[in-house]
């Protein structure tokens, strides 16, 4: 009876035409992701923690493209304005602006290389780094926004949304949209007015999904939103924060320590290998070449802003494959279920796009109120402890490093439920080290749609229990959250989501 009632559920949830971001992975697995990038310190930083991240998705481009804050110029004179009004008023006419250049990608691949066969010792599915460099491509970099010319990159990213693998492939927005639009464009052109539009438009429509941190170029409003408009948007306007350069202003000071220049230190930048050392933070002396703006290195620079050496700069773009990383949080059924790449919700003007903003808040249990960043604020320490762990992988030997838990459950993941109703818990979880495992049911209120409190009995506990409340209506969910931590250095979290269906 209550698969069949599930099975209504699903049902009417297909004719009332609700969107969710799509759940197909590719054939390895593994969720397909392009990297568009402008090179910003951010970025780099951002791209180092994506190489220790590589065994977890399927990465099929890594593409150099521009933004407003950074482009290549024509080599010609030509003076550019921005389109957007910051950029406008900060630079006026240039004729370029801070461009870090087209080699910066392939650097750090090299120093990838050096730590890749210790990293294979930890977990399998790392990429080759030859196989990486391949990837690499030069996208439309000339100046903000352009996109009236077919690169490299733009090909590149055309040829993988018309291939015959029908996965999603999901295109991180780092800097600008310019070279994804002017894939889109190119599709456009080939085949609009032919007798294939029409299967190309859904193909691709069905495939793409933009994760975009900000705009920052106008791209994606003046083209792709009038011209493509099903494809699916991952749009992170607030939630990134809490991982970029405003930091000491939206994270718990008691959250703070893990973005400290004491824990970097000894974490991540010292005695991890050549690739953390070249990951950039405040008063560490560098400086990337092409981008005057990038003081952070100087440490005069850094007492300005009330930074410690070695402080945590930014990594904006992060969350973009954060979002791709399989916890157990299955945030990637539905973005607005939320996890470690932060939470979203539908438009109501567009059901193919789901963003954050000033509607979308968690409720910070360090200042007790609700926090438009806190959606992502909230994993910061398990995600650094995580990011630390892959550190150690760089370098030490697999009986040295710690290792995630492996947390599975004993009953299936989604429930129908009644009110009034007893529901038992089931999970379990094994670790690969032999540590300690602590676990912790709890409930994710702000993603339930029923609006109330359960009381969750042994939540302590691999089997636990809560009642259905009386006054919850048919239709309603539940989320109900496991979270395993080992007793490791670093400890290391994962998860397994349950959620219950109210039916009457």
């Amino acid at each position: 009876m209550q698969k069949l009632v599930l099975m209504l559920f699903v049902l009417l949830l297909m004719l009332t035409g609700t969107t969710s971001v799509a759940t197909a992975q590719s054939t390895n697995g593994k969720p397909r992701t392009i990297i568009t990038t402008d090179g910003e310190v951010d970025d780099v930083d951002s791209f180092v923690r994506l190489l220790l991240y590589s065994n977890e998705f399927d990465i099929v481009g890594l593409v150099y493209s521009s933004s407003q804050w950074h482009y290549a110029g024509d080599g010609k004179g030509t003076l550019f304005t921005s389109e957007m009004p910051n950029t406008a008023e900060r630079y006026g006419e240039r004729q370029e602006l801070r461009w870090p250049g087209t080699t910066w990608m392939q650097h750090y691949i090299n120093q990838y290389a050096k730590v890749y066969d210790n990293l294979t010792k930890h977990a399998k599915g790392y990429p080759e780094p030859n196989y990486l460099q391949s990837l690499v491509r030069v996208g439309n970099i000339e100046f903000e926004g352009e996109m009236e010319k077919d690169t490299e990159g733009s090909d590149f990213i055309k040829t993988i949304l018309l291939d015959d693998n029908a996965s999603p492939v999901y295109l991180q927005i780092w800097g600008g949209t310019n070279t994804v639009a002017r894939a889109l464009k190119s599709i456009e052109a080939e085949y609009k007015g032919t007798p294939q539009w029409e299967n190309v438009y859904r193909k691709v429509s069905d495939k793409a999904i933009i994760y975009a941190v900000l705009d920052q170029d106008a791209t994606y409003q003046k083209y792709v939103a009038p011209n493509w408009p099903e494809v699916k948007v991952l749009y992170n306007s607030d939630q990134f924060w809490s991982f970029a350069y405003l930091w000491p202003k939206v994270v718990p000071t008691e959250l703070q320590p893990y973005l400290s220049g004491k824990w970097f230190a000894e974490n991540i930048k010292f005695n991890h290998g050549p690739l953390l050392e070249e990951y950039y933070l405040w008063g560490d002396g560098e400086q990337i070449a092409g981008d005057p703006e990038h003081t952070h290195g100087n440490m005069e620079e850094a007492k300005k802003y009330d930074r410690g050496q070695y402080d945590f700069i930014s990594e904006g773009d992060s969350p973009a494959f954060f979002y791709l990383l399989d916890v157990g949080l299955r945030s990637m059924e539905d973005a607005s279920y939320g996890g470690w790449g932060g939470r979203m919700v539908q438009s109501e003007q567009n059901p193919h796009r789901w963003e954050d903003g000033k509607h979308v808040t968690d409720y910070n249990t360090y200042t007790q109120k609700n926090d438009t960043t806190f959606p992502q604020t909230r994993w910061i320490d398990v995600l650094q402890n995580d990011f630390a762990a892959r550190a150690d992988w760089c370098v030490m030997s697999y009986k040295e490093a710690n290792h995630p838990p492996v947390v599975k459950l004993n009953q299936p993941k989604d429930l129908v439920v009644k009110p009034g109703q007893k529901v038992n818990l089931n999970g379990s979880a094994s670790d690969p080290d032999s540590n300690a495992l602590s676990y912790r049911w709890w409930q994710y209120e702000e993603v339930d749609t029923y609006e109330g409190k359960v009381s969750i009995r042994n939540a302590d506990k691999r089997k636990a229990a809560f009642t259905v409340p009386e006054n919850a209506e048919s239709g309603q969910t539940i989320h109900l959250i496991l979270e395993v931590t080992d007793s490791g250095t670093p400890r290391l979290t994962r998860y397994q989501r349950v959620i219950a269906t109210v039916a009457k």
